[in-house]
């Protein structure tokens, strides 16, 4: 199989990014990797590859180098699993004219609301059931997996100046249509009847849940050539394919090669699972201390380390091209690309410059850069947060793609064959 398809396949089957770090873990069984849990204790031996997962969306796999670890220190590539879209409140369930069943849902990051419009949507996410210890709830993953909502656009007789700009409601007007009550006097919960029947549990049984929508229809390639792929959630499941496979693919070294494919930061990443806590610094020491490592030995190996913070990049938009800089401007299919902020949004500096223009240079990758434009605000990603933290070099870096954070975003096959290039050669 292709590395296009098999990245259109990754992402398909990771509707949520709880459904991402299962389709994760499932592909790093296969591959030879142990799961070890945080509250186990950790024996670990040179060569060794393992995995551990936070709060069923998180996942930090690794592979012990030959090396001392004190000397060689960590290699790591991040990424993150969530995806901007709606998340499904509690009591979601609101009746219209006595006729129509619509869900309440909240906005997740910043997705761009037109694109949700119109679409056969579905639900996934996971669902916390009752347990034997209050403690201990036991969890479950959904998938609906068939068209069962969409957001229906009001015409535009009734609204006239919609393509003259439109500023959305997010409580008004992204409501999803669920379906038609044809008995007013039904009473039933059709949201958990419909979790409950896919699940095969009973309702009473759900306490609580994490559920959010998505795009039915599947990605796909696109073009002429069929040279761009057209999918939801490459922002930033791409990055996440990409380091896996560079780590499967690449060959044992002296460093221990880390893959951290960690939620919410699309919301800030202020959560147990997300960049902006001590997960990354706490995993990495579980490490040197399974290596029978002493503290001083810890900070050693992590002053010799280096990361990749891998996020999208924004390609120049054919039809805007005033919006990006004017010096510096990344084309789809020509390279990843270096992002750099002077106001420190993005963690690149020239020294972690240079590193990756040499990774590049060493697997006949092209590489290309973005700055934003000084009257633009720009985004941010988990680079400066894990710097900070670790206090290590971090290279932000991307892919460039069209279109981030619709519903459908738009990509190169040529860039995602060039990023596992550069990434297996930053493991190698």
């Amino acid at each position: 199989m292709s590395n296009r398809q098999e990245l259109i396949d990754f992402i398909n089957k990771s509707k949520t990014a709880f459904q991402g770090a299962q389709e994760i873990k499932n592909i790093l069984n296969n591959q030879g990797y142990s799961e070890i849990k945080e509250e186990d204790q950790w024996e670990l031996k040179k060569g060794g590859k393992y995995y551990i997962t936070k709060n069923n969306s998180a996942v930090i796999a690794f592979e012990i180098g030959t090396g001392e670890i004190e000397e060689d220190g960590f290699r790591l590539i991040g990424a993150h699993t969530d995806s901007p879209g709606f998340r499904i409140k509690p009591n979601p369930e609101m009746l219209v004219e006595g006729h129509y069943l619509k869900l309440n849902t909240e906005v997740y990051g910043g997705p761009i609301l037109s694109t949700w419009f119109d679409r056969p949507l579905s639900i996934a996410g996971r669902v916390t059931l009752k347990g034997e210890n209050p403690f201990a709830p036991k969890v479950s993953l959904v998938d609906i997996n068939k068209p069962v909502l969409i957001i229906p656009n009001l015409a535009i007789h009734m609204n006239r100046s919609v393509n003259e700009g439109y500023e959305y409601n997010k409580q008004k007007d992204v409501l999803p249509l669920f379906t038609i009550v044809e008995d007013k006097l039904e009473k039933d919960n059709y949201l958990l009847k419909l979790i409950s029947e896919s699940l095969k549990v009973d309702s009473e049984d759900i306490l609580d849940f994490d559920l959010f929508l998505y795009e039915y229809a599947e990605g796909m390639t696109v073009g002429l050539n069929n040279e761009f792929i057209s999918c939801g959630r490459l922002d930033d499941l791409w990055m996440v394919f990409a380091g896996l496979k560079a780590l499967i693919n690449s060959n044992p070294i002296k460093a221990t090669k880390v893959l951290v494919a960690l939620d919410n930061e699309e919301i800030g990443s202020l959560t147990q699972q997300g960049a902006n806590s001590s997960i990354l610094e706490n995993i990495l020491e579980r490490i040197s201390l399974g290596l029978k490592k002493e503290r001083e030995e810890f900070r050693r190996a992590v002053s010799n380390s280096i990361m990749i913070s891998a996020d999208l990049a924004h390609a120049i938009h054919p039809n805007y091209t005033e919006k990006c800089d004017p010096t510096s401007k990344p084309l789809l299919g020509k390279g990843p690309v270096l992002k750099i902020a002077a106001s420190g949004s993005y963690s690149t500096d020239s020294y972690a410059s240079a590193i990756f223009k040499a990774v590049c240079e060493k697997a006949q990758v092209p590489c290309q850069v973005f700055v934003n434009r000084s009257d633009l605000r720009g985004g941010t990603t988990i680079g400066p947060i894990t710097a900070a933290k670790l206090n290590i070099p971090v290279i932000d870096m991307g892919a460039p793609v069209l279109s981030m954070h619709s519903v459908r975003e738009l990509a190169s096959v040529a860039d995602n064959e060039y990023t596992i290039k550069a990434f297996t050669e930053f493991f190698n």
